[in-house]
């Protein structure tokens, strides 16, 4: 089956889930901008940091869909699975937030990053088994972010129990990692563009 449909799911589960974290944000009540820290400072900066971590997924989840067209119905439970670990981040933000970081919504915290990793991790698994992804090994190589990313989540765990605003550390710099732009994909794209373009020629 083709993967449309699940993309489409996938971006909207998403786009709540941003929803969801951004409705949690206390509103100021003096027009200041301490009044605005006293509120909301720290809820910012978690927010922000899950932001960061849903665009990354829904990045590397649209990249993943651009090479991979065709799913089964392993693909989607796997898919449903990330999900779940996904639309956790407003809960866990939020206990970490309401905490001003205490030791165990941090635990928590780097818990659901894992599982999110995990998930994703077992849904290119699923996607490997599809006759028709002998290819992504090609595209996306030996993956070397998403093999560091669970270590320093770990790290970020391990931290937490000695300073929980150290084990926010990691957490930050697996997000900065992501950020820089992958062209991987958008390469692939147009090699395959330019060669179906030579065969039709």
């Amino acid at each position: 089956m083709k993967s449309s449909r699940l993309e489409a799911f996938s971006d909207g589960v998403l786009a709540i889930i941003i929803t969801i974290m951004v409705l949690e944000l206390r509103t100021p009540h003096h027009p200041t901008l301490h009044a605005l820290w006293d509120t909301t400072g720290i809820s910012l900066l978690t927010y922000l940091l899950s932001f960061v971590y849903v665009g990354i997924y829904w990045n590397n989840h649209h990249h993943l869909f651009q090479v991979v067209r065709h799913v089964d119905g392993v693909v989607l439970w796997a898919n449903l699975h990330l999900l779940f670990w996904i639309s956790l981040y407003p809960f866990t933000t939020r206990w970490m937030d309401e905490t001003e970081l205490a030791r165990t919504p941090t635990v928590v915290y780097g818990a659901n990053l894992i599982g999110a990793a995990i998930a994703y991790f077992l849904l290119v698994q699923t996607i490997r088994r599809l006759p028709t992804s002998g290819h992504l090994d090609e595209v996306f190589g030996s993956d070397y972010k998403g093999k560091v990313s669970p270590i320093l989540y770990l790290c970020g765990i391990g931290l937490a129990f000695i300073e929980p605003w150290l084990g926010v550390i990691p957490f930050v710099a697996v997000a900065l990692m992501w950020l820089v732009p992958d062209r991987r994909v958008e390469r692939w794209l147009e090699e395959e563009g330019k060669m179906h373009d030579g065969e039709t020629a």
